[in-house]
């Protein structure tokens, strides 16, 4: 019998075409369910690889006390995988997130600390303790660990899965490690891919969608990687991610559905084309929200 850990399911999540929500005959549309990696998201990725990089290069060990902002999908992988490892780790997220997310992080054996201002007053919170009292963090948001996860791993599943046939990326920017690194292998395969970032509109707060403040832009983020950018309302994305359970049977939360709607407006535009869009995690994490009534 195969010796496998839990560390070996992450990564090549299937890729399964619209049924329903694309309409255009000229079109393939398909969908990666994230959501199949053991931590229920994309994230997994990126934490296995900065984990495991920083254990590599002896940057932390088991007396290390970690530390990391998170709206709650990076932090649910990281702490799966420091459990794993046996790390000691505090994750803080904006005070409103979510009792699963929480719940969940816990449930690995992580600290979970609230903060009132949101994501960026958790990332403020997590520097403060790096520069003062002794924390390691990972630091997402400027870890070439986030990208390359996507470049070694997400990128090329996605062209194997479409027998090099993709012609359109479309991926939510939130820490932008998925677009970036995506983006990164695609485009050294095919440079005439389109690589299509997701966006809110101004007034629109979707979480792991972000428009961010240039002070707080994530470092790893570079705009030639992304060709072009669509945005959603959160309007839209509620009743995508609703019309995907119901129509698609795929259980996603609000940032699935707001690439979801960008990705079938997008397929509406062209006269042929295969589209591949992330659904970033599963929807069981969102049922004490508002997002399913």
């Amino acid at each position: 019998m195969k010796n496998t850990s839990i560390l070996d399911q992450i990564g090549n999540t299937p890729l399964v075409k619209s049924r329903v929500l694309n309409t255009n005959p000229n079109v393939s549309l398909y969908f990666k369910l994230e959501g199949n990696n053991p931590g229920g998201s994309v994230k997994d990725r990126a934490a296995y690889f900065m984990i495991k990089d920083a254990l590599d290069k002896g940057e932390i060990n088991s007396a290390s006390k970690l530390i990391e902002a998170t709206s709650g999908n990076t932090g649910i992988a990281l702490a799966m995988i420091a459990g794993i490892f046996k790390l000691d780790l505090e994750l803080v997220m904006p005070e409103n997130a979510t009792k699963e997310r929480v719940q969940t992080m816990e449930a690995y054996g992580a600290k979970v600390t609230l903060h009132p201002e949101g994501i960026e007053g958790a990332r403020d919170y997590a520097i403060d303790k790096v520069e003062n009292d002794n924390y390691y963090s990972f630091n997402q948001f400027a870890n070439d660990n986030n990208w390359k996860a996507h470049y070694h791993t997400t990128g090329p599943e996605i062209w194997r899965d479409t027998e090099g046939g993709i012609t359109h990326f479309v991926s939510s920017m939130g820490t932008t490690g998925t677009i970036m690194g995506t983006s990164t292998y695609l485009k050294e395969q095919n440079k005439d891919i389109q690589i299509v970032g997701v966006q809110p509109t101004d007034d629109s707060n979707i979480p792991g969608i972000r428009k961010w403040p240039k002070a707080y832009l994530p470092k790893i983020f570079n705009a030639d990687k992304v060709d072009s950018t669509l945005e959603v309302s959160r309007d839209e994305a509620v009743e995508m991610t609703r019309r995907l359970a119901k129509e698609e049977g795929i259980f996603a939360g609000m940032s699935s559905g707001g690439a979801t709607a960008a990705a079938v407006r997008l397929a509406n535009t062209l006269d042929s084309g295969i589209v591949v869009s992330i659904i970033c995690d599963r929807g069981d994490r969102y049922l004490s929200s508002d997002l399913f009534k």
